[in-house]
C-alpha cells in the first residue's frame, strides 16, 4: 500500500503551532528562523510535500514558466530550452516548454494557450516580434523575450545583432569574398527581424553582393536548401544565421563532392558546442548561452514575483573562428 500523504495538520500537531504557522513557516513568511527551522525538520520527517495544487490555489501562482522556442529543431534553442529549465528549478519553479516550429501561426496560438494555462510568466525567442498579439498578451502576463526586442515586455535579453552582423560579414569580407549568400528562417511573412534587415544594410556598407535564401532548421531543410544553393552559380562563402542550419551546408557540400572551405567558406552565428566538432570547425558568433540563460530566469523569477520595473539586457557577440572560413584565393 503507498504512504498516505502527510497533512499540514500533522505537521502542525508534531509543533504545537497552528495550520496557518506552519503553512507561513514553510513560505518563510512572518515567523521566526527558529520556527521556520523547526518546522521545516518535522515536515522533513512526517515525509510532508506541499500539494502543488492547494499551494496553487492558495497563493494564485502554479509555479509553471511558459518557455516557447521558435523551433525546436535548431539545436541551439535546444540547449536554451535545457539551461532555462534548469534554471527555473533552482528558483522553485518549473518549465513548460512549448515548440512553435518556425510558424508565426503557431507561435501566436500557443503564447495565447500559455497564458490561459495561467502559466506565471512566459519566456520567449520570438519568431514575429513586431507582431500586434503581443501587446495583448503582455497585458496579461509577464513576458521575458530572448533575442529581439517586444514592446510591452517585462523584460528582455536582446541580441546586439547589428554586432554580430557585423562580425560575421567583416571576418568574410577580410577573406575576400564579396558573393556571399545568406541562409535565413526569416519566413517571408516575418520580414523585419533586426538581423535580416542588418545583413541586408551591412552588405550595403561593405560593397558585398549578397543573395538571402530561406532555409528552416531541420538538418533535411538545411541540407536541401543549401544544396540548391550549391549546385547553381556558387557563393564563395555562405553565412548562416544558425549553426544547425551551417550543418545542412556541410552535408549538401559532402553530396555534391565541394570541400569546406577549399570550393566555398561558411559560417554559423550561435556557436552550438557540436560546432567545434565539425571537421572543419565552423567559424560562427558566440551569444554566450549561459549567460542569456541566467539573464532570462532572473527577469522572468522578478517578473512573476511581481517586479515592476522593466530591464533590458543586451547580449554582446563574440567571434569564434575555425577553420570553415579561407582566404579566397
Amino acid at each position: 500500500m503507498p504512504r498516505k500523504r502527510a497533512t499540514i495538520r500533522e505537521v502542525a500537531q508534531a509543533t504545537g503551532l497552528s495550520p496557518a504557522a506552519v503553512s507561513y513557516a514553510l513560505r518563510g513568511l512572518q515567523v521566526s528562523e527558529e520556527t521556520m527551522e523547526r518546522v521545516r525538520a518535522a515536515a522533513a520527517e512526517l515525509g510532508y510535500e506541499a500539494d502543488p495544487i492547494a499551494r496553487a490555489l492558495a497563493s494564485g501562482r502554479s509555479g509553471m514558466i511558459g518557455v516557447l522556442c521558435g523551433s525546436l529543431e535548431d539545436l541551439w534553442q535546444q540547449s536554451l530550452a535545457v539551461g532555462i529549465s534548469r534554471g527555473l528549478r533552482e528558483k522553485d519553479r518549473y518549465a513548460l516548454i512549448l515548440d512553435a516550429v518556425g510558424d508565426p501561426g503557431r507561435e501566436r496560438a500557443l503564447a495565447r494557450q500559455l497564458r490561459d494555462q495561467r502559466v506565471d510568466g512566459l519566456i520567449v525567442q520570438p519568431i514575429d516580434p513586431a507582431a500586434e498579439f503581443w501587446r495583448e498578451l503582455c497585458e496579461s502576463v509577464p513576458v521575458v523575450a530572448i533575442g529581439d526586442s517586444i514592446a510591452g515586455t517585462a523584460g528582455e535579453v536582446v541580441f546586439d545583432n547589428r554586432r554580430g552582423v557585423t562580425l560575421a560579414l567583416e571576418h568574410l569580407r577580410s577573406s575576400g569574398h564579396r558573393r556571399i549568400a545568406v541562409l535565413t528562417p526569416t519566413r517571408a511573412s516575418t520580414p523585419d527581424r533586426p538581423a535580416d534587415v542588418h545583413v541586408t544594410a551591412e552588405a550595403d556598407r561593405l560593397g558585398l553582393d549578397i543573395e538571402v535564401v530561406f532555409a528552416s532548421h531541420g538538418l533535411a531543410a538545411a541540407t536541401g536548401a543549401a544544396h540548391e544553393l550549391l549546385s547553381g552559380k556558387r557563393p564563395t562563402a555562405v553565412f548562416c544565421f544558425a549553426d544547425s542550419i551551417a550543418y545542412g551546408v556541410y552535408a549538401a557540400a559532402q553530396e555534391l563532392g565541394l570541400s569546406i572551405p577549399g570550393d566555398v567558406s561558411v559560417m554559423g552565428y550561435d556557436d552550438h558546442p557540436m560546432s567545434g566538432l565539425l571537421s572543419p570547425g565552423l567559424t560562427t558568433v558566440d551569444w554566450d548561452i549561459d549567460g542569456i540563460v541566467r539573464a532570462a530566469v532572473r527577469l522572468v523569477a522578478a517578473a512573476a514575483d511581481g517586479g515592476a520595473r522593466r530591464r533590458r539586457v543586451v547580449q554582446r557577440p563574440t567571434l569564434r573562428e575555425r577553420s570553415s572560413v579561407a582566404p579566397l584565393s
